[in-house]
C-alpha cells in the first residue's frame, strides 16, 4: 500500500499523488478468532481488535460480497506514518477492501475495480487519497451520485519531496478549522491554479510553484500548524513548489530539477525527516 498526498495545494479533496513507501498488509482466514500483529508505525497504539482500521474495511467488505469467515489472521508491517497527511488510513482501507475481495471465492468478479474505489471512498468518506493509493500516480477523484470515482494521469519531471514532522496533526481538527463558505474570487483561483498543476506535473515543471498555489484550506490551517506553514512559506520563498501533505502536518515539495531538490532538502527543519520518494504505482495485495 503506497502512501499518499491529497490536495497537492489547489486541488482541494480531488487530486492525490502516489508516493513511494509502502505499508505491507497481509491475511489470512482462520478457524475462529481474530488475531492481528503490527509493528513499525502505530504499533504501540493502534487497536487490535474490530475496530482495527483494515479489520473494518474488511468486515465492511465481507458484508458487501455476503462472506464473512469464522476467523482472520491480520498482519501488518506499517512504514507510512500516523496522523502526517500522507495517507496512513487511506492505506489501510485500500489493504482490508483488496485483501478480503481477495479471500473471497469470485471476489474479484463481484466486485470490480470500479466498485472497489466506490467501496474504499464510501469508508474513507471521500475518494481522493484512497484513488491514489489503488491506481497509483496521479489522480484526479471526484463523486457522482454518491459514487466514488477517479482516473490515473502519469506525472513526469516532477520530483516529490517529503517533510515528516516528529508530532501527529489531527484530520478532523484540520477539517474543523475551514469556513463553511469562501470568496467567490479564492473558489475560482483555485480553480484555474488545479487546472494549470495537471498541466504543470504532466510535462511543465517550470510552472509548479505558481500552479500549486491555495485560497481554498492552507491559510485557514496554518495557526494549527504553525511549522508547517512556516516550512511551506520558506520552500515556496526558495521558488520551489512546496504544500502541505493532505490535513498535514507533513509538506510535500515537487521539485522540478536535481538542484531544487537539494534546495529543498536543506531546508528540512531540525527533528524532521526528509526523504526523496518516486511517484509510485497503485496498490499490490498479498493475501492467504
Amino acid at each position: 500500500m503506497p502512501a499518499t498526498s491529497a490536495n497537492l495545494g489547489p486541488g482541494f479533496d480531488c487530486l492525490g499523488l502516489a508516493l513511494g513507501r509502502y505499508d505491507e498488509v497481509s491475511a489470512r482466514v482462520s478457524t475462529s478468532g481474530l488475531q492481528i500483529s503490527v509493528t513499525g508505525a502505530g504499533h504501540d497504539s493502534v487497536a487490535r481488535d474490530e475496530s482495527h482500521l483494515v479489520v473494518r474495511a474488511m468486515r465492511a467488505t465481507f458484508d458487501r460480497l455476503g462472506a464473512q469467515p469464522a476467523g482472520l489472521a491480520l498482519r501488518c508491517v506499517n512504514r507510512i506514518p500516523h496522523g502526517r497527511g500522507l495517507g496512513s488510513s487511506a492505506a489501510a482501507i485500500v489493504a482490508g477492501v483488496e485483501l478480503a475481495r481477495g479471500l473471497v471465492t469470485g471476489g474479484h468478479d463481484q466486485l470490480d475495480s470500479d466498485a472497489v474505489l466506490a467501496l474504499a471512498s464510501e469508508i474513507e468518506g471521500h475518494p481522493d487519497n484512497v484513488a491514489a493509493c489503488l491506481l497509483g500516480g496521479l489522480t484526479i477523484a471526484w463523486t457522482a451520485d454518491g459514487v466514488g470515482r477517479a482516473t490515473r494521469i502519469e506525472p513526469q519531471g516532477v520530483r516529490p519531496v517529503v517533510f515528516i514532522p516528529p508530532t501527529e496533526s489531527s484530520t478532523h481538527v484540520a477539517r474543523g478549522a475551514l469556513p463553511q463558505s469562501v470568496p467567490h474570487a479564492d473558489a475560482a483561483f483555485n480553480v484555474s491554479r488545479a487546472a494549470l498543476l495537471v498541466v504543470a506535473m504532466t510535462g511543465k515543471p517550470e510552472l509548479l510553484p505558481v500552479a500549486t498555489q491555495d485560497r481554498l484550506h492552507q491559510g485557514y490551517r496554518a495557526a494549527a500548524m504553525p511549522e508547517t506553514a512556516q516550512l511551506v512559506a520558506r520552500l515556496r520563498s526558495a521558488g520551489i513548489a512546496a504544500v502541505v501533505s493532505g490535513a498535514g502536518s507533513s509538506v510535500l515539495s515537487l521539485a522540478a530539477t536535481d538542484d531544487q531538490v537539494a534546495a529543498a532538502t536543506a531546508l528540512a527543519p531540525d527533528g524532521w525527516e526528509c526523504a526523496q520518494l518516486p511517484v509510485a504505482d497503485g496498490a499490490s495485495i498479498r493475501s492467504g
